[in-house]
């Protein structure tokens, strides 16, 4: 006789009410998804992709880069991807209330890397993300997908013309690994 395997689902509140213990949860409808923290390679680079892109749209008054961000669909889902840009004008509600997500980036690890690209990378698509980019500091490499196209990997530098924005940007894939082993 087989027994199906009973795995516990989770809500944003709970998740919300834990101690800190330097892991990272997330909440994919429901499904605990747990990560430890980042190491400095993985932090370096988000850092430098969020500092370009900050300066990139610094004339952009309604559009803000956060380095980790949230997006959270209560009950049940809350994914915190490395770097979000997202337009909110006004002041910045909380983050349940963003709806316009531009951008979401996950930089891999190898505790990471099937997460970001198998169960991540759709679900940010499905919850009407715009673009999400999975950076790769193993492959020098970012991949960049949007819904209904096939991800596409830039060795070097490519242009991103982010959603509802008259502009583009080149972004200078090399320079986010200089240094990083």
């Amino acid at each position: 006789m087989v027994m199906p395997i009973s795995v516990r689902r989770y809500t944003v509140n709970e998740i919300a009410s834990w101690p800190d213990d330097g892991n990272r949860y997330e909440l994919l409808d429901g499904f605990l998804l747990v990560t430890p923290s980042p190491g400095s390679p993985h932090q370096v680079v988000a850092t430098r992709i969020a500092g370009f892109l900050m300066t990139c749209l610094r004339d952009q008054p309604d559009v803000h880069v956060a380095a980790p961000g949230a997006i959270i669909v209560r009950p049940k889902t809350e994914l915190q991807p490395d770097v979000l840009v997202f337009r909110a004008p006004g002041r910045l509600p909380k983050w349940e209330k963003v709806r316009d997500h531009l951008l979401a980036i996950e930089v891999q690890s190898r505790s990471t890397k099937v997460y970001d690209a198998d169960h991540k990378r759709p679900a940010y698509l499905k919850l009407g993300v715009a673009e999400v980019w999975r950076v790769s500091p193993d492959e020098r490499a970012i991949y960049v997908a949007r819904k209904g196209t096939t991800e596409r990997r830039h060795l070097k530098p490519f242009t991103w013309r982010p959603a509802g924005l008259d502009r583009a940007f080149l972004v200078p894939v090399g320079d986010f690994f200089r240094g990083i082993d």
